[in-house]
């Protein structure tokens, strides 16, 4: 893997972070090994390995206050790990991946096999409810015990690759950490959702892979099949 690039300047407050994310178009919270892509915690800190001081408690509610103020959009994408898009780069990946894009399309995608029951739990109850903190929402699927909150992190980790939910702000539910808030990304990043839907699959891979490339030259189509989830044809037809 090759090392982060230095940013030009240091990510030092939130209007930096957002600069960054819409510069790289896509990139990590946190460098993942053996993945070349951008993290914002290299272009605040400058280092790795991870660290956990003032500079990540920083990034923590980034990751929260980002979205919720609609200026980037962050789920567990790549890798299912922490992910931030621009919103002019968000079009291309709803298009790519699609289910996030379905008008109430949580039983008929469950129906069809695309998600789990737990997953359209979930889904429903945001779209019935609106965006909820995490221990109201695990209260409403009822999820509150230690094996259902099991079952419910798993669900949130599909919803969230798949794009269908999006961290949006956080909320002291306990004496404890903050909760982050969730809410549907069709409702939270309407104008995106539109756009992606006037964009085709093959579109929207063709530029992710343009933006790709231009800061990892000479990418393999192999490599990049395995980054974005493609098959190997996929990826050398968005490269052409």
């Amino acid at each position: 893997m090759k090392r982060e690039q230095e940013p030009r300047r240091r990510v030092k407050t939130a209007a930096d972070a957002v600069n960054f994310i819409d510069a790289a178009g896509f990139c990590l919270l946190f460098p993942i090994k053996n993945v070349a892509l951008p993290s914002l915690y290299f272009a605040v800190t400058g280092r790795v390995p991870i660290q956990w001081d003032v500079a990540v408690d920083k990034l923590w509610k980034w990751k929260d206050d980002l979205p919720r103020r609609r200026r980037a959009f962050y789920s567990k994408y790549f890798k299912k790990r922490g992910t931030f898009i621009s919103l002019e780069t968000l079009p291309y990946f709803l298009a790519m991946e699609g289910a996030a894009l379905e008008p109430q399309g949580a039983a008929r995608l469950y129906a069809a096999g695309r998600i789990t029951d737990d997953a359209r739990t979930i889904w429903e109850a945001l779209e019935n409810h609106g965006a909820l903190a995490t221990l109201e929402l695990r209260h409403v699927c009822k999820m509150e015990t230690v094996a259902s909150n099991k079952r419910y992190k798993r669900a949130m980790l599909e919803l969230s690759r798949d794009l269908i939910v999006v961290h949006s702000g956080a909320e002291q539910e306990t004496g404890a950490w903050a909760s982050s808030r969730f809410d549907l990304t069709v409702r939270a990043f309407p104008k995106e959702a539109a756009a992606a839907r006037r964009i085709s699959c093959e579109a929207a891979r063709a530029t992710l892979a343009k933006k790709y490339l231009a800061g990892q030259p000479g990418t393999a189509p192999l490599a990049l099949a395995r980054l974005f989830g493609w098959t190997k044809a996929e990826a050398v037809a968005a490269m052409r």
